[in-house]
């Protein structure tokens, strides 16, 4: 399957999807957020809400609350909306309209940079507590670690498709595709599920079809020897796997025996032989 056609999925689903913990975990009655464009903020998600008074909102860098937290870069919150001084008041008749009291918004950084804001609020007196803030958090560091990977992604398919302009289909040098093979399992090693899967899709794009009759390896056997085949000690393929030096042995060892090999050079022979790894 083409690279073109494996689209990035939805920012915004991702963003939903954290709202959604956020408010099982915490009871919180209304969260919601929005992606950063330049550097608006446009609020496009939304659960709990009774109107649609906020929908499509763009807030601008330092206005209301969130538009403060984009510029701060850091969560910022008040416990009475229509009494708080800290804050500008140019979205009050959309905020109110939804009767908001307490609300906590918590920027999503990226690279130091903002590219969303999560936003939990009560219609009533009770406060932003500490658990609440505390899941909230967690949700922006989840975001924030799942857009990284996406952006990598992107990344490393521009170059490839920047390569293939350049010198033709299929004309990249091995030793780039192997350092993207071997990246593209790294991440998905520590991505959320249904992210890793698509990591490890991307990456056997970069293999050809395993011939009939070839060794079954199982993802991590496949981890390791993509890492070793760019020259990786086994301690630096543990640090770059998140494994210890030990489990990677044992991987390597038991890769090795299914490919029928006594050393680590001739493991990763056999696997490009194979066409398991680049």
């Amino acid at each position: 399957m083409p690279v073109e056609r494996l689209l990035r999925p939805r920012d915004a689903d991702a963003l939903r999807a954290e709202l959604r913990s956020v408010a099982t975990e915490t009871g919180l009655p209304l969260t919601f957020g929005g992606e950063v464009h330049g550097d608006t903020l446009l609020l496009t998600e939304f659960l709990g809400t009774r109107t649609a008074a906020m929908r499509g909102l763009a807030v601008r860098p330092s206005a209301g609350l969130g538009g403060a937290t984009v510029v701060a870069r850091r969560p910022l919150s008040v416990p009475d909306y229509r009494r708080a001084s800290a804050i500008t008041h140019d979205y009050d008749e959309p905020v109110l309209t939804e009767g908001i009291t307490s609300i906590l918004a918590v920027p999503v950084l990226v690279d130091g940079r903002p590219r969303a804001v999560l936003y939990g609020a009560h219609r009533d007196a009770a406060p932003i507590g500490d658990r609440t803030a505390a899941a909230m958090l967690s949700s922006a560091r989840r975001l924030s670690h799942e857009l990284t990977i996406r952006d990598e992604v992107d990344r490393r398919l521009r170059l490839r498709d920047a390569q293939t302009a350049q010198f033709g289909d299929g004309a990249a040098r091995p030793e780039q595709v192997r350092e993207v093979h071997a990246e593209l399992r790294r991440l998905a090693v520590d991505a959320p599920a249904p992210l890793q899967g698509q990591l490890r899709r991307l990456a056997d794009l970069l293999t050809a079809e395993h011939p009939p009759g070839s060794v079954p390896l199982t993802s991590r056997e496949l981890d390791v020897l993509s890492q070793v085949a760019l020259g990786c000690t086994n301690k630096e393929a543990a640090q770059r796997l998140s494994l210890k030096p030990e489990t990677v042995k044992s991987y390597l060892r038991s890769a090795a025996a299914k490919l029928g090999t006594s050393t680590r050079h001739e493991a990763v022979s056999r696997a490009r032989r194979a066409r398991l790894i680049p």
